[in-house]
């Protein structure tokens, strides 16, 4: 027993060494610090802002270092941008927006998130700016055509003046150019990657995401009363791209997407309707439309814009019902013209229905319906093909004949029938008119 204790010293001490090598070997890669990165390559639209803002959460929570979104956008919806705006001001972790990769650009809500963001970063060969709201019905700032300016320029300048006062206090408190904030929003401009470095806009140039953690270690970032040093030096880069559910909902939230879809629901349910037991029709149409009707859950859909379109369907299925020689299909082309212009009630270009989309889908729609005309006039002047009216000017043969009456055979079967005196049998008629199960003939 005592031998056995005694060996069992220098196994312990063994044990107690390894231990240690394997604790010191552990501790740099458990204090080494994490960076999550995230990507938009898109506009941005209510899934893009909850994916961001949802990240952002949980890096907080999970003590990342920084959170870099890399960003390559258009543009958006005003109302997502101020969502991710509001959660990178407010956000208990460094928020890092890095414009890029080489090529990239960030206009208009784009060029907004980057100047809120706590660190602002650019790759060489892109650019930032173009934050002008436009609107659907012309260019916006357009001079009024009298003293007196009209609503509509009246509503931009309240518009493009809250911008303005946004892009100036985020720029202030990221202690940027206000003046270039205010410029982007009034005049469009869009600055490249090396100017706006020399003007203050951005912190930093980076090739890469690399050489971006290599330039962002060790600076100091402060906000919500609190200093964060960054370290990012050779730090755990977690990439965390959109999930399926998110990218599916980033796709249909397209607006021109959210409208075709729209548009083929209602096809398939008029074809279905037209034509029932076709189901191929009517299944792909009601999936369009829940997915249509899903997406305009996230877009300020205008429902006036909405109820045109139902009315263009309406006009163009009275098309067919009614004979009014093309003017309901007329109407309705101007009113799914005009309801497709107006159905999303934004500013952003971004968050519009392109005339790209409109243009073809109306023609598609107008070819279709000036075919269904054209069939339908072909088919009413054409000569009936069965039943009673089908037989006039049709040929009889007189099988026997009295006075002005006796019968003819025709189709296959004996008439009686009234025409001309002295008809003689086997002689050649043509029926003039039928009325029940009596023919009136004539010679040719």
């Amino acid at each position: 027993m005592g031998r056995f204790e005694t060996g069992r010293g220098p196994f312990r001490f063994i044990l107690l060494a390894l231990f240690s090598l394997l604790t010191l070997a552990a501790a740099p890669a458990a204090s080494a610090s994490r960076v999550l990165l995230l990507e938009v390559e898109d506009a941005i639209t209510p899934p893009v802002a909850s994916y961001l803002t949802e990240n952002i959460d949980q890096a907080a929570r999970a003590n990342y270092a920084a959170v870099v979104i890399r960003l390559d956008t258009p543009g958006g919806l005003d109302s997502a941008m101020r969502q991710i705006v509001q959660r990178e001001l407010n956000a208990s972790v460094p928020v890092v927006v890095y414009v890029g990769p080489k090529g990239a650009r960030a206009a208009s809500a784009g060029a907004i998130i980057t100047l809120a963001s706590d660190v602002a970063a650019m790759a060489p060969g892109t650019n930032l700016g173009a934050a002008h709201p436009v609107s659907v019905g012309g260019p916006a700032g357009a001079a009024p055509s009298g003293d007196k300016p009209s609503q509509p320029d009246t509503m931009t300048e309240k518009v493009t003046n809250d911008a303005v006062a946004y892009a100036k206090s985020l720029a202030r408190l990221k202690h940027r150019d206000e003046q270039w904030a205010a410029d982007i929003v009034r005049r469009s401009i869009s600055t490249p990657a090396s100017e706006a470095l020399d003007k203050g806009v951005i912190d930093v140039m980076a090739e890469d995401l690399p050489d971006l953690l290599k330039r962002l270690d060790g600076r100091t970032v402060s906000k919500n009363g609190r200093t964060y040093t960054l370290k990012t030096l050779n730090a755990q880069i977690d990439e965390r791209p959109m999930n399926w559910r998110d990218r599916l909902l980033a796709v249909i939230s397209n607006p021109n997407v959210a409208y075709i879809l729209m548009m083929i629901g209602l096809a398939g349910l008029y074809f279905e309707l037209s034509s029932p037991g076709a189901i191929l029709p009517g299944v792909v149409g009601g999936i369009c439309l829940i997915l249509a009707f899903f997406a305009f859950q996230t877009l300020p859909v205008n429902f006036a814009g909405i109820a045109l379109i139902l009315l263009a369907v309406i006009l163009f299925i009275a098309e067919i019902k009614v004979m009014s020689f093309g003017l309901l299909t007329v109407g309705g082309i101007i009113a799914m013209v005009l309801g497709s212009i107006i159905l999303f009630r934004t500013p952003a270009l971004a968050g519009q229905v392109s005339y790209g989309v409109i243009l073809p889908v109306a023609l598609c729609f107008a070819a279709f319906f000036a075919a269904c005309i054209y069939l339908v006039i072909k088919t009413y002047r054409n000569r009936p093909m069965s039943g009673a009216s089908a037989m006039l000017g049709e040929t009889a043969e007189v099988y026997s004949w009295a006075g002005t009456s006796g019968k003819v055979f025709c189709h296959g079967e004996y008439w009686n029938a009234a025409g001309p005196e002295a008809l003689a049998p086997g002689e050649q008629v043509l029926i003039a008119a039928v009325k029940g199960l009596h023919l009136t003939v004539r010679r040719p």
